[in-house]
């Protein structure tokens, strides 16, 4: 059987059979310090799919980059086929200094695709593109919530798109839900390109969630598995289909004050439940917030500390509560009692 071509990325070539991480150049601080775009790139030695698994688009968003370290231990992408191209921290400026922008100011989900000549956002952006999602086949982007609330594990995907929603189910993600394309997203430059990328949303800005993180390396093998790039040996088989969201509503804080939440993120309510209550700090007035409709809390505030009109509830409508009770057990039963995230054997 002839060898494999190396695969390039950037100036470098990854011979197959070998991995490596590559250093793309981004810029310079201010004080002349470099800073690049690390790419960790599994070449196998047989031919298959080119996936690339991204973190840290957002500065704050950490619980990705552990996603992506516990999957680079897996013992399965030693006899990977294909290519894996694998950045922890896209953005590293946001990074270093714990925020969700870059210097600028800008999102750079809101950035792509991207230009070589633009503001540093862009720039980036555009390396990102040609770089990595332009030679891959599949993409799968990992976020968590913004710093002082928390994501509920929820694959997204765009409405009317079957490849997407079948990956989706295989993925199977406690909730998947439906999001449309934001113009300068990731997500949806890449639906422009012809490529497909998931989105994966889980845990909260700059903290790590260890149901979320197991959530997510479970998911990644299954797709990598059923893309025939690794074998089955370590990949979990869930208990339970994921629950299939079409709409969800933002439930915002009536006044401001003190929030005591008496729900939690994946948990089921029933309309005219009473989610929470903001109450001033004497305890004189108090609201209730109740929930509008039968659905399951997919994100939640963690800070106490409210003003009126700030998101509180993120609740996503369920049509079956039967079923949604099942599933959201079966998923919690399933990656506790996983043997692949043993507490005494994590990778």
């Amino acid at each position: 059987m002839p060898k494999r071509e190396g695969f390039q990325i950037g100036s470098e070539t990854v011979a197959s059979g070998t991995r490596r991480t590559v250093n793309l150049p981004v810029s310079y601080l201010s004080d002349h310090t470099p800073v690049t775009m690390s790419a960790h790139v599994v070449h196998g030695r047989l031919n298959g799919p080119v996936v690339f698994i991204s973190a840290g688009i957002h500065g704050d968003e950490v619980i990705g980059i552990e996603i992506v370290r516990r999957l680079l231990k897996t013992p399965n992408l030693k006899s990977l086929k294909g290519t894996l191209i694998v950045v922890p921290i896209v953005n590293a400026f946001g990074f270093i200094n714990r925020s969700r922008y870059l210097p600028d100011r800008r999102d750079l989900n809101r950035s792509f695709p991207g230009s070589e000549t633009g503001s540093l956002a862009s720039r980036l952006a555009d390396l990102f593109v040609r770089e990595i999602v332009e030679r891959s086949d599949l993409g799968i982007d990992l976020h968590s919530a913004a710093i002082h609330r928390t994501n509920y594990p929820q694959i997204r995907v765009s409405p009317d798109d079957e490849d997407a929603r079948a990956l989706a189910d295989i993925f199977c993600a406690p909730v998947i839900m439906e999001s449309n394309l934001r113009e300068g997203s990731l997500r949806e430059t890449a639906h422009r390109l012809g490529k497909k990328v998931m989105l994966y949303e889980a845990g909260e800005g700059l903290r790590f969630d260890e149901f979320s993180v197991r959530a997510g390396v479970a998911g990644i093998m299954r797709v990598l598995h059923h893309m025939g790039m690794i074998g089955s040996k370590g990949v979990s088989r869930p208990k339970a289909k994921p629950q299939f969201c079409p709409s969800s509503k933002w439930l915002r804080a009536p006044m401001g004050g003190l929030l005591r939440t008496f729900k939690s993120d994946g948990d089921l309510v029933h309309e005219g439940d009473v989610m929470g209550s903001v109450s001033d700090p004497f305890g004189e007035q108090e609201n209730d917030i109740i929930a509008p409709f039968d659905g399951i809390i997919v994100g939640r505030a963690v800070l106490p500390v409210v003003n009126e009109g700030d998101a509180v509830f993120h609740l996503a409508r369920v049509a079956s509560m039967k079923r949604a009770e099942s599933t959201v057990e079966g998923h919690s039963l399933h990656l506790q009692d996983d043997p692949m995230f043993d507490e005494d054997e994590i990778i």
